[in-house]
């Protein structure tokens, strides 16, 4: 009787898993109608009876089993008042990984300190007041190479990203602006400051600054650097 039982379950178990994967495989058909230039990165059930959740472009976006309607917004766990949005995007983020030999960096500002042995990429803007306080958290940190991808993604930014770029020293017209205050000399030359804007449109890099280390792994906005250094060493450990 037992084994009779157990073997109901695991048909039943195997019919709804085929029933969902049948789901989802028409519900990312009729998506890719309503986006067909964007990726569809993945689909799941919301812990809403007849509501999806879907990645699309980066963005998390909620949806009826028909895909006949759309809300974007933040699902709130009324009980621990928590955002289940914001930890889903975490998660994602975590997840996201970026092979840093596809990026640009023989366009970066680049400082070695020390060994260089451990590695960092930070997408920044020089008009981000953030990047600037990302700058300060990183005087301090030792062997460690930076490559700085200029990207002056707010308003104003462009020509002080093309005189920094421009001046005969970079790096110090960089140190110099970020963190000491002393702008650039006015100059025009020829820049990659487009290739680096499609290289962070191409990773969906959406704001400033965004750190990526050794392993790939990302961070969008400032962290201090007591969690730049554990990061810096989990990539290295990874790799």
């Amino acid at each position: 009787m037992m084994r009779l039982r157990s073997l109901m379950m695991l048909l039943l178990l195997s019919f709804l898993t085929s029933q969902a994967l049948a789901d989802e495989t028409k519900l990312r058909k009729l998506l890719e109608d309503h986006f067909p230039e964007t990726e569809i990165e993945s689909i799941r059930k919301a812990p809403f009876a007849g509501l999806y959740e879907v990645v699309v472009g980066g963005e998390i976006l909620y949806t009826d089993d028909q895909a006949k309607y759309f809300f974007m917004g933040h699902l709130i766990d009324t009980q621990s008042r928590v955002s289940l949005t914001s930890e889903r995007i975490q998660q994602i983020r975590d997840a996201r990984r970026i092979p840093i030999e596809t990026l640009p960096l023989e366009h970066s500002i680049k400082v070695v300190k020390g060994k260089g042995e451990r590695i960092l990429i930070v997408y920044s803007d020089p008009n981000c007041p953030f990047c600037k306080k990302l700058e300060k958290e990183l005087v301090d940190i030792k062997n460690i190479t930076v490559h700085t991808l200029l990207y002056p993604i707010l308003n104003g930014s462009m020509p002080t990203a093309t005189s920094i770029w421009c001046a005969s020293d970079r790096l110090k017209a960089w140190d110099d602006f970020m963190l000491r205050g002393i702008a650039p000399t006015s100059k025009e030359c020829e820049t990659p400051i487009q290739t680096l804007l499609q290289s962070g449109q191409k990773y969906r890099v959406t704001g400033t600054p965004t750190l990526i280390f050794a392993d790939g792994s990302l961070v969008s906005g400032m962290i201090p650097a007591a969690e730049i250094e554990k990061r810096l060493e989990q990539a290295k450990k990874s790799k």
